[in-house]
């Protein structure tokens, strides 16, 4: 009886914190099974957040964002040529404003990645509940996005390695810092952008998104993977498109 009443009590108290982010890469389904008792996302934003400023240090120290600021400009042909047509003090000004905007962007790079995670629940959350009739809460929908993104920090803890191992410096991109993409081989930027979602890790955190989608909603992996990829697939063809006209 004893032993009975332990296994219910530890049932309730569910999984902690530390527990969700281990099983969201060794199993999973226990984190996403758990999100329906307690919707708590702060450890993997911590974590995410923590990476994020680690990784804008490393550029900070090994290239400087000055010179991450003139890579990116050079590399589009509407800033080149906007910058061939400047004075010397202009270009040098230019460049200046450019890394301090690049600098505080890159450090508090976590704050556009929580406006972007909401955005994207509110879009699965009105998904899921009116076109198939789920009835998931928009916390559920956010918890699953936070712990399901978790595979995309080791793009930024592998970044940060090879930075302070000296590779790659001469041509970093910090929308795009490792290889880990078919975008990171493609010249143009409208095909950088598209090959960039083939991404190792991105394509890892998509699958998770449709498993935690189709756990908490309590539909098929089928009926998720059509509402989950048909916005991934979306994303990709506007963002594609948004950087054809830009660059």
């Amino acid at each position: 009886m004893a032993d009975d009443v332990m296994v219910a009590s530890s049932s309730e108290a569910g999984l902690s914190q530390v527990a969700r982010v281990v099983d969201t890469f060794i199993a999973p389904s226990k984190t996403f099974t758990d999100i329906l008792r307690s919707t708590n996302w702060l450890l993997p934003f911590l974590l995410m957040a923590i990476i994020a400023m680690g990784s804008a240090f490393a550029v900070d120290r090994t290239i400087g964002f000055n010179a991450v600021a003139e890579q990116q400009m050079s590399k589009s042909s509407m800033q080149a040529d906007r910058m061939a047509s400047m004075t010397p003090d202009q270009r040098a000004n230019a460049v200046a404003l450019s890394a301090k905007f690049t600098r505080i962007f890159t450090y508090c790079a976590f704050i556009p990645i929580l406006i972007f995670v909401a955005l994207q629940a509110l879009a699965l959350w009105a998904s899921f509940n009116f076109g198939l009739g789920a009835k998931t809460t928009y916390g559920q929908v956010f918890a699953v996005l936070m712990f399901a993104g978790l595979p995309k920090a080791f793009i930024w803890l592998i970044s940060i390695v090879l930075l302070f191992s000296g590779v790659g410096l001469e041509n970093y991109d910090p929308q795009n810092p490792i290889a880990s993409n078919l975008g990171y081989l493609m010249s143009s930027p409208a095909l950088k952008m598209a090959g960039s979602f083939f991404d190792v890790f991105g394509i890892w955190s998509l699958i998770l998104l449709v498993m935690g989608m189709a756990i908490i909603s309590r539909k098929s992996m089928g009926q998720a993977a059509a509402i989950v990829v048909g916005w991934w697939v979306l994303g990709m063809l506007v963002l594609t498109a948004v950087t054809a006209m830009t660059s």
